[in-house]
């Protein structure tokens, strides 16, 4: 998939990048929450490098909802969720030398190093395991929790004191606060032992036996286990790599802290070493990559990270990951088997997605039966026709991707895409410049009606406790759900309900209580859920944003109101001729960096379609009338600044900072940066060389400080 040619055009990339968006925020979702992953490592970062290949080829169309902003996947389950006190990030990968080489040169350029200053690093096995945060106050362990979706975790406090690894406390010359990071994992003869004992007990029982799919999954179920005494008659392991909150550090290097951890008892990878430059590092990843079989444990790659904590801090992050680290990943294993079919899902969005049926075959360890062919030009790419023999990629996970079709041996028909939704029957089209096909159905689709219930309740949404796909489709069956709003008014049918098969009185008020909870959902949560196309999480908080400071705010009901109220009112409310200009006038009222045609093309079609407009007014209000939620006012969480809310444009030469340190660091203060000087500009930071911008700001009485001044800004707000 990499390797297909970039978008053309600048629809094109729109159209991919807001698939791509779609389909890694779904697979992320199924790794990191459901722990039942449904495309293997290799495939899913080949939709990630797609991405990036993309988003560097078209920078203007980069979306708010990037999967580069992205880490994990939202908590869930019957655990309780925790906010991190620092956020558990990803990493960015590379998958060659020449990668590794550029990430050392980034690192050279951010930081402004000269050319003779050494780059130490640090380089480890990346352990395929689940990601666990380790609290300890007063040297002693005080909870735990898993990464979630990198800001939330799942509190496993009392699972993970079942694991020998651990330490329960730490020596008096620990730090009173300190987290420690790592892995949870199986070991490769542990799972397979596991899995016979499941085996051979679901023989005596008489039933089928259930087996996970791999020591990962393995070690994810085992630690949200309810009952902490089945946890501890799994063979789990911990394996230490980084810290989280601490309140001293001690050492100033990765390698220093490192070795603290081991000297607390910690788990530490034997292959950890501590590399004078990439060179040094690249031969510890040919080393360690030559072991990766016998090793007692799964691993898919190494990760480096820069040696100096002074230089971590001051790189800092960029969306998910951490500027100062990266995985370097092994290349994907692979095998033949033959393509028996190809069938066609429909997703909630009405996406027809095509799907390999496989002729069973063992991959690294793993019986893999299904793969993605995510579209129609995937599948005319390939050439791939039901019968063919094909390769198989995999890195680790369950499904792998097709990467090559094999020579036939006899002719055979090329796959025919429909042209009809194959759950309903309505027409299938794909849009001007988009690849994927799309069923027209909307609501009359069974598929994406129960999709997008699903979505609307699910974690990354609402979140509603006891409102799964067998509950809604039996609900939906029912005719007592067609829509988000039926939702809240279930409560007229909790006599029925407890009269049906499966229920009683106790559940269904469970269930409706769990309903009431989400009256006054979070705002960016809610617009999220209500599936607008090019709408994630993310850009649903940035939309959002923009309307906690608007004087609209104090009058109508809520922020969603608000974003509303905007988008009718460049759009009108019947007028489908003023599409034409929307490319700029809506993005320009929004007000949002990164908003522009797609997003702002996807809000109008919302809008201007009179049973999007109806389920809208019933599900939220329109200001006047109630809705049946009723969201508070949208919170933006920032370090308070005098900058705090307002716009900033940096230009002109800085000494001391790079660009790119300027904006992550307005940014975190909670300021808008912006590339143009305009009425809305509430500061410029001018640096030597500073030209237009400078004047034009002096024009319009905009206040202009220089780089000292910035600084004095930043280091006032701690």
């Amino acid at each position: 998939m990499t390797d297909a040619p970039l978008p053309a055009n600048d629809n094109e990339a729109a159209a991919e990048l807001e698939r791509l968006s779609g389909e890694i925020a779904y697979h992320n979702r199924r790794y990191h929450t459901d722990d039942a992953p449904e495309i293997s490592d290799a495939e899913y970062d080949a939709l990630v490098r797609r991405n990036t290949a993309i988003e560097r080829a078209f920078p203007a169309l980069i979306r708010a909802d990037s999967p580069g902003r992205q880490v994990g996947a939202a908590p869930a389950g019957h655990l309780t969720k925790v906010a991190h006190a620092r956020p558990m990030m990803s990493l960015d990968n590379a998958f060659s030398d020449e990668e590794v080489a550029e990430f050392v040169a980034r690192i050279r350029r951010f930081l402004k190093l000269p050319a003779e200053e050494p780059v130490a690093m640090t380089a480890e096995p990346k352990i395929d395991g689940l990601s666990c945060s380790l609290r300890y106050e007063e040297r002693r362990l005080v909870q735990a929790l898993t990464r979630g979706d990198g800001t939330t975790g799942e509190d496993v406090t009392v699972n993970v004191r079942t694991i020998d690894d651990i330490p329960a406390t730490l020596p008096d010359d620990a730090p009173d606060v300190f987290e420690v990071r790592g892995e949870v994992y199986m070991e490769k003869a542990a799972f397979a032992a596991l899995n016979r004992r499941v085996a051979e007990e679901a023989a005596a029982a008489g039933k089928e036996a259930r087996q996970f799919a791999n020591p990962r999954n393995a070690a994810a179920g085992s630690l949200r286990q309810k009952d902490a005494n089945v946890t501890r008659a799994r063979p789990l392991r911990f394996l230490a790599h980084g810290w989280g909150e601490t309140s001293a550090m001690p050492g100033d290097t990765q390698a220093a802290v490192v070795a603290r951890l081991r000297e607390w008892g910690f788990p530490v990878a034997d292959a950890f070493a501590r590399c004078d430059d990439a060179g040094g590092a690249l031969a510890v990843y040919r080393t360690i990559e030559a072991r990766r079989a016998d090793l007692s444990f799964d691993i898919d790659g190494v990760v480096y990270k820069i040696d100096r904590l002074d230089w971590q801090q001051r790189l800092g992050n960029v969306g998910r990951a951490p500027r100062w680290a990266i995985a370097h990943k092994f290349p994907a294993e692979r095998a033949q088997t033959t393509l028996e079919r190809i069938d066609i899902q429909v997703g909630r969005t009405g996406k027809l997605t095509p799907v390999a049926r496989l002729t069973p075959v063992t991959v690294g360890g793993v019986v893999v039966t299904n793969a993605t062919l995510h579209n129609a030009d995937e599948i005319a790419r390939l050439d791939a026709r039901e019968g063919d023999r094909v390769v198989l990629q995999r890195a680790g996970d369950v499904i792998p991707q097709i990467v090559e079709v094999l020579p036939r041996d006899t002719e055979r028909a090329p796959f025919a895409f429909p042209t009809h939704c194959p759950r309903c029957d309505s027409e299938a089209v794909a849009e001007e410049g988009e690849v994927d096909v799309r069923c027209t159905g909307g609501l009359v689709c069974p598929a994406q009606r129960l999709e997008r219930l699903k979505h609307f309740v699910g974690r990354g949404a609402l979140d509603i406790d006891g409102l799964g796909e067998r509950t809604l489709t039996e609900l939906i069956d029912l005719g007592w759900i067609t829509e988000p709003a039926d939702i809240f008014r279930l409560a007229a049918h909790r006599d029925e309900l407890i009269a049906r098969d499966g229920w009683q009185a106790k559940s269904v008020d469970a269930l409706l209580a769990a309903i009431d909870a989400r009256r006054t959902p979070d705002a960016a949560r809610l617009l999220f859920g209500l599936g607008i196309r090019h709408v994630g999480i993310v850009t649903a908080r940035d939309l959002l944003k923009r309307y906690v400071t608007l004087p609209a705010v104090a009058v109508l009901a809520d922020d969603l109101i608000a974003l509303r109220e905007a988008t009718v009112a460049v759009i009108g409310e019947d007028d489908a001729k003023l599409r034409t200009r929307l490319d700029k006038t809506l993005a320009e009222s929004i007000g949002v960096e990164n908003v522009g045609a797609a997003v702002g093309h996807a809000l109008a079609d919302f809008f201007h379609e009179p049973h999007n407009r109806t389920v809208w007014v019933d599900l939220i209000g329109d200001g006047e009338r109630p809705g049946q939620v009723a969201p508070p006012p949208f919170v933006v969480e920032t370090v308070a600044s005098e900058v705090s809310g307002k716009t900033v444009v940096f230009t002109g030469s800085l000494e001391t900072l790079s660009r790119d340190e300027a904006k992550a660091q307005a940014e975190s203060l909670g300021a808008h940066v912006s590339g143009a000087v305009s009425k809305k500009t509430d500061l410029l930071v001018a640096g030597p060389g500073a030209g237009s911008k400078a004047k034009k700001a002096a024009d319009l009485g905009i206040r202009v400080i220089d780089e000292a001044g910035w600084i004095a800004i930043v280091q006032a707000a701690g």
